[in-house]
């Protein structure tokens, strides 16, 4: 067998297996769209699959028209931004400076970082921390617990260190300050890591719920996520069903349920291709002359 044979045999293979692993990862919400989209009584006589049965919209208009969902999807959308936009701030702040070598205590600071990858108070501690801060009913208390990732941490400072010593070298000769330098030159070189950490903490919080069950007792404040726990956890459509000002409609909770999966998953899901641009590797060859 020749080799370009075998190599067209691998690529065979190679995709078909892709292929069937993203299919199998996409089944599953394929599934929930297919049981959104439904019927009652193709739900209930358990017909659905992958595909649509007695096209059926009345689980959409429900939610679109529920004014509590729409508000819980907007506070969710400006929550998330802002988490996104405070945790880059502080873990840029944090990043930059232990990649410096004239910075005294570093090797302690990072120890004291890397401790709480592994070790942490629990969840009653930081219910009580939270509680003793008056925190508990404010939007502080699903920002400030989580504000810096000790993982997302580490990996900006490693990028950091990769960048060539030289660039930093040649602003300070030029009068450059540490602010300047970091503004104008290492930040347009973290492009691609800086994307991918705020990705990370978009989603973290996007889909956080755990928090506001604990912290959050006014439903003005409810996450998008916590309304999708609540109805799922206890088998239950009130939050769907008590519209304000909206005509209820009776339709089974799997249809309602399924609906509100896929109203809290799309927009999410949409950011991703927006920054995928700037997944890019080697964005610094050619940045030094050798």
């Amino acid at each position: 067998m020749s080799e370009r044979t075998s190599n067209r045999i691998f690529d065979i293979v190679n995709v078909t297996f892709i292929a069937l692993f993203v299919l199998f990862c996409l089944a599953p919400f394929i599934h929930v769209i297919a049981v959104s989209l439904s019927s009652t009584r193709a739900i209930t006589s358990g017909e659905v699959t992958i595909f649509p049965i007695e096209l059926n919209w009345k689980a959409y208009v429900q939610v679109f028209t529920d004014n509590a969902m729409i508000r819980s999807l907007i506070f969710t959308i400006i929550l998330t931004v802002a988490t996104t936009v405070l945790c880059m701030l502080f873990t840029v702040a944090a990043a930059y400076p232990l990649t410096k070598s004239k910075l005294k205590g570093r090797t302690m600071f990072m120890y004291l970082i890397i401790i709480t990858m592994f070790f942490s108070g629990g969840i009653i501690p930081e219910y009580l921390l939270i509680r003793d801060l008056h925190m508990i009913d404010s939007v502080w208390s699903l920002i400030l617990p989580g504000l810096v990732s000790p993982f997302n941490l580490i990996i900006l400072i490693s990028f950091f260190r990769s960048i060539p010593p030289s660039l930093e070298e040649s602003a300070e000769i030029d009068g450059s300050s540490h602010f300047r330098t970091l503004m104008k030159i290492v930040l347009p070189l973290s492009m691609p890591v800086m994307a991918t950490l705020a990705l990370f903490y978009a989603v973290g919080r996007w889909n956080g719920f755990q928090d506001s069950l604990m912290y959050i007792n006014n439903p003005d404040l409810y996450p998008l996520q916590l309304k999708l726990f609540q109805m799922v956890q206890n088998n239950m459509i009130t939050e769907l069903t008590n519209l304000e000002g909206a005509a209820r409609t009776k339709l089974p909770p799997e249809s309602l349920k399924a609906a509100t999966v896929v109203f809290a998953t799309v927009p999410i899901l949409v950011v991703y291709p927006w920054l995928q641009k700037y997944f890019v590797s080697g964005v610094m060859l050619g940045a030094v002359k050798g």
